[in-house]
C-alpha cells in the first residue's frame, strides 16, 4: 500500500466503517456475519500507531468499498439502515474525540482485552462480550445512541447483541482513522469525486487481488 495517497487512505477507512455497518445489519436481520470480515474488523481495535491502512486492515474490504461507492454515487438521496449506522458512528466518534477521559478508558480496557484476544482468538464469545461491555460502558452513555433495527429473534440473543456492539466499536475505530487521515464532513462534500475515483480503483484492486 506504499503507493497510496491520503485520499486512498480515507477511502479505505470509510470502507471499513461501511463494512462494520454492513456486518451489524447482517447480524441484526439474518443472525450471521462474515467470519473473515468480522475478524479483520475486530483485529483493527488492537492496532496501535498505524502508519498506513494495511497496518490496521490486513484483508481487502470489497463489500465496504462497493457500499461506499454506492453511497457516494447516491449523494443526498435516502439510503438504508447501513447509511444511518455510518452517520451515527461518525457522530459518536466526534463526541468521543472531545472526551479525553473516555478515550483513556477505552484504551486501557482494550489493552486488557488484548490478553484475552491472544488467549482465545478474535472470534471468541468472551472477547465479543468484553468489547461489547467497553462499548456499553462508554459510547452508550452519550445521549445519542445508535438504534439497531432488525429481527427481535436475533437482537434478543446475547451472543449476537455482543457481536453487534463489538462491531460498532470497530466502526468507531474506522471513523477515528478516517479523521486521522484528514477526513471530515466538508472534505467529504468537496472531494466526493476524488474519493469516489479512489474507491472504485481500490474496489477493482480488491476484486482482482
Amino acid at each position: 500500500m506504499s503507493d497510496l495517497n491520503r485520499i486512498d487512505f480515507q477511502a479505505i477507512a470509510l470502507a471499513a466503517l461501511f463494512e462494520a455497518a454492513l456486518q451489524v445489519e447482517k447480524l441484526a436481520t439474518q443472525g450471521s456475519r462474515d467470519k473473515a470480515v468480522y475478524t479483520n474488523l475486530i483485529d483493527s481495535l488492537f492496532v496501535q500507531n498505524p502508519r498506513q491502512p494495511g497496518d490496521i486492515y490486513v484483508q481487502p474490504l470489497p463489500d465496504g468499498l462497493a457500499t461506499l461507492d454506492d453511497f457516494l454515487a447516491r449523494g443526498k438521496r435516502p439510503g438504508s439502515h447501513v447509511d444511518r449506522y455510518v452517520h451515527g458512528l461518525l457522530y459518536l466518534q466526534k463526541k468521543l474525540a472531545k472526551s479525553p477521559g473516555m478515550l483513556e478508558t477505552i484504551g486501557a480496557r482494550l489493552a486488557q482485552a488484548q490478553h484475552q484476544k491472544e488467549h482465545f482468538g478474535s472470534e471468541h464469545d468472551n472477547l465479543a462480550a468484553n468489547l461489547a461491555g467497553i462499548y456499553s460502558d462508554t459510547l452508550s452513555t452519550f445521549t445519542f445512541r445508535i438504534q439497531v433495527m432488525g429481527e427481535m429473534t436475533y437482537l434478543q440473543q446475547t451472543r449476537i447483541a455482543n457481536q453487534i456492539r463489538a462491531l460498532l466499536l470497530a466502526g468507531i475505530r474506522a471513523a477515528t482513522f478516517w479523521r486521522q487521515m484528514g477526513g471530515n464532513r466538508w472534505q467529504l462534500l468537496w472531494t466526493r469525486k476524488k474519493l469516489q475515483a479512489s474507491t472504485q480503483k481500490l474496489l477493482q484492486q480488491a476484486r482482482n487481488g
